[in-house]
């Protein structure tokens, strides 16, 4: 199993988010580090806090460490039009150095888009645009040139120059637990799939059927990196925090994600470490 960090940009300040990525940069022990995209905090009571754009502090954070790999934990397509998110894709494998790591997912936050006059649509639209959005996207990833007529989006011989540094493109995540739209899209699409759950038996339900998804396309389910979040709670402690790490890992789970809440510190970074250095 490898680890990894994650940092919501929320309800935290610069410096210190800052800090937590310069620390797990220099801790071999982990393999990634991730922030999410959204524009409000999320799972919090109050929604109208502090909360800093994702893919400008990604790119920040891409040029303050050196070795990690570096990802948003994803990217709502419903957010930006997938030509430009290729684009700033492509930008940002090249800024860090072949380090990106592509998270991509339907959007779900009717709140954002409510206020900032975004059609989300229903469910069965949101993943319509999202297999779209996806064909799209891996299309200007891996070729000159792009052209796609569908009904959320139109390319014509669209280009996306320079590409990025990792080939065919950076890795793609795709996160969540839909059984057929979204673990459909995985199968299709993803390098990386990133189970929204904390439940062991669930993530085992989950992955059977991406494999069944998997064989209706001929694609070794084996192919796909899998991850999960663990959340690391200041009162219980972050051996228990590897514990479920090690549930998780028993089941053939590859990526141990640590959210942590904040506030972010170095030392913070320092003490998951060591209870992982355990697993």
């Amino acid at each position: 199993m490898q680890f990894a960090i994650k940092t919501s940009p929320q309800y935290t300040t610069w410096s210190d988010m800052l800090d937590t990525w310069r620390a797990a940069d220099q801790i071999d022990l982990f393999e990634s580090a991730w922030n999410f995209d959204h524009f409000y905090p999320i799972n919090v009571p109050d929604t109208t806090g502090p909360c800093m754009e994702g893919w400008v502090t990604l790119t920040a954070l891409a040029q303050a460490t050196s070795r990690i790999r570096i990802g948003c934990m994803v990217n709502g397509v419903v957010y930006r039009h997938p030509a430009v998110l290729a684009n700033m894709a492509s930008a940002l494998d090249i800024v860090s150095g072949g380090r990106l790591e592509l998270g991509l997912g339907a959007g779900w936050n009717e709140e954002e888009c409510k206020a900032y006059g975004i059609r989300l649509g229903s469910l069965k639209e949101r993943f319509d645009r999202f297999d779209e959005a996806c064909e799209c996207i891996v299309g200007l990833l891996t070729q000159e040139t792009t052209t796609f007529s569908g009904q959320y989006f139109q390319l014509t011989d669209a280009r996306n120059n320079p590409a990025g540094q990792q080939k065919p493109h950076p890795p793609i995540c795709i996160g969540g637990n839909g059984p057929k739209r979204t673990l459909a899209a995985v199968a299709r699409w993803a390098q990386h799939w990133n189970y929204a759950g904390m439940d062991v038996a669930g993530f085992v339900e989950k992955k059977a059927i991406l494999a069944e998804h998997c064989d209706r396309i001929g694609r070794d389910a084996a192919e796909i990196r899998t991850s999960v979040h663990v959340v690391y709670d200041a009162k219980a402690g972050a051996s228990a925090m590897a514990d479920k790490a090690a549930e998780f890992r028993d089941v053939g789970v590859d990526l141990a994600i640590a959210y942590i809440p904040p506030p972010h510190s170095a030392a913070t970074v320092e003490t998951i470490a060591g209870a992982f250095s355990h697993i």
